[in-house]
């Protein structure tokens, strides 16, 4: 017996049973069916409709706009960060529905259709469903990679906050721990902003550094160089008893690098000019 694929038939059959349907994929998804309300208020996903979206796409084949829609799921799903084994039951749910809504379209048929027909059968519906999670994935993946990134950019800026004074004065008021990985952050964002702003006079305050390791000193020297190597003066503020002595029994030298100031305001005093 050749292979026929009914999809209108399947699909009128489906439709004519979506009651029946949807009780049977509720009852599959326990989990998720105390979450329908919840869910439908975060992320504004309305499940059931999304599965019959889903069945429509997996039964007429239409690939194209099951991996279109697989994407925007999983761009929704990853804003909202609803939780992706809600998403894994209710997929699943859905394949095992299909499948026994799938047998009894075939055994109300006069003559029942033999094993490897429904086999057939099976297999085009799970290959679907496999697209679409792994499209879903994907995109989850990809947006949530964005959304990280995003918040890492703004927690860097966050962490290296160069404030305008007047045209040509920045502050950079630095608090808390530096670490190689924050230092390098700085070293990037002083060059940077420099040259976008043109900036004439930056005014380091560390008034908020208690700790500082030679490293991360010897690393800061290197700023100090790279803001003059920009035509920029750098003013030093705030440098606290502790770095000042691990500065002079490392031998480290400031002076002929940065100017310095015993406080920021001393420092805006001198250059809080209007220009």
């Amino acid at each position: 017996m050749s292979f026929v694929y009914e999809e209108e038939k399947i699909m009128e059959f489906l439709l004519q049973n979506k009651s029946e349907f949807e009780e049977y994929l509720l009852s599959e998804a326990v989990n998720v069916r105390d979450k329908i309300e919840e869910i439908l208020l975060i992320g504004n996903v309305d499940l059931l409709n999304n599965a019959h979206k889903l069945i429509r796409y997996i039964v007429e084949q239409n690939e194209t706009d099951m991996i279109a829609f697989a994407e925007q799921e999983g761009v929704t799903w990853a804003t909202h960060s609803l939780t992706l084994s809600f998403k894994l039951e209710w997929i699943q749910a859905i394949r095992r529905t299909l499948w026994t809504f799938l047998y009894e379209f075939e055994s109300a048929k006069v003559v029942f259709s033999e094993s490897k027909t429904f086999f057939e059968l099976e297999k085009k519906v799970n290959e679907k469903v496999d697209v679409f999670l792994k499209s879903f994935f994907v995109s989850y993946s990809d947006y949530k990679d964005k959304l990280i990134l995003a918040q890492q950019n703004l927690v860097e800026n966050l962490s290296v906050p160069i404030i305008p004074v007047t045209s040509t004065t920045c502050v950079l008021p630095l608090i808390g721990t530096i670490d190689n990985t924050r230092i390098q952050i700085i070293e990037e964002k002083v060059l940077q902003e420099i040259g976008k702003l043109r900036i004439q006079t930056l005014i380091l305050d560390l008034s908020g550094i208690i700790e500082m390791e030679v490293e991360i000193i010897n690393d800061l020297l290197k700023i100090l160089d790279g803001t003059a190597m920009m035509g920029c003066k750098a003013v030093v503020t705030g440098l606290r008893p502790e770095v000042v002595t691990k500065m002079i029994r490392s031998g480290v030298q400031i002076e002929n690098r940065a100017e310095t100031k015993g406080t920021l305001q001393q420092a805006l005093k001198d250059y809080l000019v209007v220009t």
